[in-house]
């Protein structure tokens, strides 16, 4: 392997010192999905407010995939040079106050541009985190770690549906963004508390890498970095499909209102959560019973892959539970699959450039996000219906997964 070998110094940050950083860092995930599912769980009032079209909501959706992507060309320089310690409040601080802006919005024009400014913030998050969990955490607890920490994003995605359309329909969908913001904020003063003065295993002083050109094209030459960014743009499109366009299926096909959305998706998002949970174990257990990091990593994805094939159904299901039992299931392979990813750059990207490479991988998942998002919603706008979206996603893992082990070095199979 390289530089992400366990470093002797020991970490500075003591046992429940790491064990606060995971809530905190879990908690971001909460946060930062509530504010990307409540424009899908809020989209008939605000289309009632605003007045915009399907075609309009997939534009506009489209348009924060699309910043967040570009953004991420920057982002993941900015944290390399930061540290995550450092990264992670900047970026939540500035995605709370664009989530507060929404409540500004009067046309489609004007929401579209807080959007904008919501996606370009929260670029910094993904290589942040990545970052930290290499940092704080060893090989063997990587992708345990990755997997608590991405399950959070369920949990806020499951918090969203309950919670966002009670609130909304109490004190309006312009205070719901403003509250979010405001939680933002509050999570960024706990860390600045709780981390002050910390460091990460190697004590602070691994090697500061300033942004170059010169330093893209090197990671733009290497095979490693491709198999990232491939495998991120066929697999990750399928997590903005289900995330905003899952509420709209369920209520074009199953009639089902804004308060109804609860149930359904708090079990699939619960599902979503199970299946981080258990893919980072599973891969963190086949390490430390000696399987290579690498090759634990794989075998993890070609589960996700064959349980992910359930997407298939899920326009020919029989009823609205039939449908969120197949959702439940791909979405559960979907997020095995990203925390095998997310902890794969860990195992064979210098620890320097891990927030580059994530960021490069997350840009192109976003692209790939956008790409079909939009599509989507042009289709739909058309008179077509989910089908070919779901077929696509059924067989997105799959294909990844042949990438991935096409691409990656022979050599890096015996790293462990």
């Amino acid at each position: 392997m390289n530089s992400n070998e366990p470093i002797a110094v020991p970490a500075a940050v003591p046992s429940q010192g790491r064990t606060a950083l995971l809530l905190l860092l879990a908690l971001v995930g909460v946060i930062n999905y509530a504010d990307l599912q409540s424009i899908a769980i809020l989209k008939p009032l605000i289309e009632r407010s605003i007045g915009w079209t399907d075609a309009d909501y997939g534009r506009v959706v489209a348009m924060f995939q699309l910043a967040t992507a570009l953004s991420y060309l920057w982002a993941g320089a900015v944290v390399d040079r930061l540290g995550a310690r450092r990264s992670i409040p900047v970026a939540v601080t500035s995605f709370s106050i664009a989530d507060a802006a929404h409540a500004l919005a009067r046309t489609t024009g004007g929401f579209m541009l807080a959007r904008i400014g919501l996606g370009a913030s929260e670029s910094l998050t993904t290589p942040a985190i990545i970052q930290a969990t290499g940092a704080y955490f060893e090989p063997e607890r990587r992708a345990r770690m990755l997997g608590w920490i991405n399950s959070a994003n369920s949990l806020g995605a499951i918090i969203t549906p309950l919670i966002i359309p009670t609130v909304a329909f109490m004190v309006g969908w312009r205070a719901a963004f403003v509250l979010l913001g405001i939680a933002g904020l509050l999570w960024t003063a706990v860390w600045m508390v709780t981390l002050r003065g910390s460091q990460p295993m190697d004590g602070g002083h691994a090697r500061v890498v300033r942004p170059t050109a010169r330093g893209y094209l090197r990671l733009l030459k290497e095979r490693r970095t491709w198999a990232i960014i491939v495998g991120k743009a066929l697999s990750d499109q399928v997590w903005w499909l289900l995330l905003f366009w899952t509420p709209d299926f369920l209520h074009r096909t199953y009639h089902l209102s804004v308060r109804a959305y609860g149930g359904p998706l708090a079990v699939m998002y619960g599902g979503s959560m199970l299946g981080s949970i258990v893919g980072g174990w599973a891969s963190s257990r086949l390490v430390s019973r000696g399987m290579g990091a690498v090759a634990a990593r794989l075998a993890v994805m070609t589960a996700c892959a064959v349980i992910g094939f359930a997407l298939f159904g899920v326009p020919h299901a029989s009823g609205v539970w039939a449908a969120v039992a197949l959702l439940t299931i791909g979405i559960a392979a979907m997020q095995g699959f990203s925390v095998s990813v997310f902890t794969l750059i860990t195992d064979v990207i210098e620890r320097e450039r891990v927030g580059t490479v994530t960021s490069l991988g997350a840009f192109a998942g976003n692209m790939a996000g956008m790409a079909v998002v939009w599509l989507c919603g042009v289709h739909l706008a058309a008179g077509g219906g989910y089908a070919p979206f779901f077929d696509f996603a059924a067989v997105s893992f799959t294909l990844a997964f042949a990438w991935l082990r096409l691409m990656l070095p022979r050599r890096d199979f015996g790293n462990s």
